[in-house]
Order: C-alpha cells, then sequence, then structure tokens
C-alpha cells in the first residue's frame, strides 16, 4: 500500500463529464488506445472525461496557463482510466522492460518481483478495493504537457510516462546546462498553471496531476499541519 491509499474517501457522486474540445488539445489517438487497451467496457465513452469539478478547476488552470503564454494550450495525454486499462498498462509496461533487460519468458519469480517493484514506482496498483482506487480510476487524475500555438509539443526533456529519474518533476532543477534549464522552466510553467488551479503533483511524474482523489488530499495534508482533508473522488 502507497501512503495516499490510506487516506479516507467520502465520495461525493459528482458525474464524470467530457473535458471540453474548445480548451485544450488532446492526443489523438489516444496512445493507449493504439495499444489495444480495454476501453470498450468503459463508463465513459472515451479516455477524455474527469469529475466535472476537475474540469471546472483544469478550466481555470488552461486561464493561468495563458495569461503568461497566450498561445500555448495543455494538452490532455490521458485523464480517466478504467481498472481494466490500468492492469493492461501496468502488464503492458513490466512486460516492455522484460524484454529491454533481455529476459526469458515467463520472467523467473526473482526477476518479476525486481521489475514489478520498479513498476509500481510510476503506475499505480491495479486494485479493485473501493479503498484503493487507483487515481486515474476516480477521474480525478489527470497527465498533461504543453504544446504552442502550431499544436507543436513544448519540450519537458523526457516524454510521458519515460520510467526514470528524469520523470522527476524538478530533475532539471539544479542543472546549469541552459537546454535543462529550458525544460526546468517549461515544466515549471506547467506546474504553476495547475498548482494555482487547486491540482497537486505526483511527486514522481512532472505530467501528472490530480484533485480530489486520495493522492490529491495527501499530498494536501503534507503541506498543511491544520485540517486534515479526505478524498471526496472514489472509484468512478
Amino acid at each position: 500500500m502507497k501512503p495516499y491509499q490510506q487516506i479516507a474517501i467520502d465520495e461525493c457522486g459528482e458525474p464524470l463529464v467530457p473535458i471540453p474540445t474548445e480548451h485544450f488539445a488532446f492526443e489523438i489517438p489516444h496512445p493507449y488506445q493504439k495499444l489495444g487497451a480495454p476501453y470498450h467496457n468503459s463508463k465513459a465513452d472515451s479516455p477524455y472525461y474527469l469529475r466535472q469539478g476537475v474540469v471546472d478547476s483544469l478550466i481555470a488552470a488552461k486561464t493561468q496557463l495563458q495569461q503568461n503564454h497566450p498561445n500555448w494550450k495543455i494538452l490532455i495525454f490521458d485523464a480517466y482510466r478504467p481498472v481494466e486499462v490500468q492492469q493492461f498498462m501496468v502488464d503492458y509496461t513490466f512486460n516492455q522492460i522484460a524484454l529491454a533487460q533481455g529476459c526469458e519468458f515467463p520472467v523467473s519469480e526473482d526477476k518479476r518481483q525486481v521489475i514489478i517493484e520498479h513498476v509500481y514506482q510510476f503506475w499505480a496498483v491495479p486494485s479493485l478495493d473501493r479503498a484503493t482506487p487507483p487515481p486515474h480510476s476516480t477521474g480525478a487524475a489527470l497527465d498533461v504537457t504543453l504544446v504552442d500555438e502550431n499544436n507543436r509539443l513544448i519540450d519537458m526533456g523526457s516524454p510521458i510516462d519515460e520510467i526514470s529519474e528524469c520523470s522527476y518533476p524538478d530533475y532539471f532543477a539544479n542543472s546549469n546546462h541552459p537546454q535543462e534549464q529550458k525544460y526546468n522552466r517549461h515544466r515549471q510553467t506547467l506546474k504553476n498553471a495547475m498548482i494555482n488551479a487547486g491540482f497537486q503533483q505526483h511527486p514522481n511524474e512532472w505530467w501528472h496531476f490530480c484533485l480530489g482523489d486520495q493522492m490529491w488530499a495527501w499530498l494536501t495534508n503534507k503541506k498543511n499541519s491544520g485540517n486534515q482533508l479526505i478524498a471526496r473522488y472514489g472509484r468512478y
């Protein structure tokens, strides 16, 4: 169990709604659908859904961003993710790492344990327990980056879903290299827009933000010594 999964959930019942296309850019076709992820049994007809309150805050983040970068947009890479898709992506990532390491299949138990622990540093456990939902399965977490006026990706120094320390939000913060300083500025621009709109950022992933789920409550509570929040969004 990860620390944030100890946070209690008081589900508010807010609906999943589509992310409005006029405000954002989107990764199309969706990257996990291209891999064959099973969205066909999903409660939403696309991955680009979030809880209503999260969408409202995301629009506020867009406004924050465009105060300083009027021609930039937030690109939605991923949003609502059913537990079945979470399991598919965990399995896919495990297999990709095993192949890269030259493992023979079936992977030995010792090696399997090492790889899966590495996977779970970046991917949430695809739990069906209502008390410990994967963040994306609540409709309160999303993966985002930035694009310019020509819909070209703003370079963050590493791609979304890279499993390495390069993905840590502040990885380039202390670099003296001009290009890496630029990567850090881009990451900070995204972070500032999202945080100022009420989101929290995953400690290991520059692209992952959440609002109202267990991780959000846990990260908020770590920063505040006063009233301790609980989550308002559970598994949808």
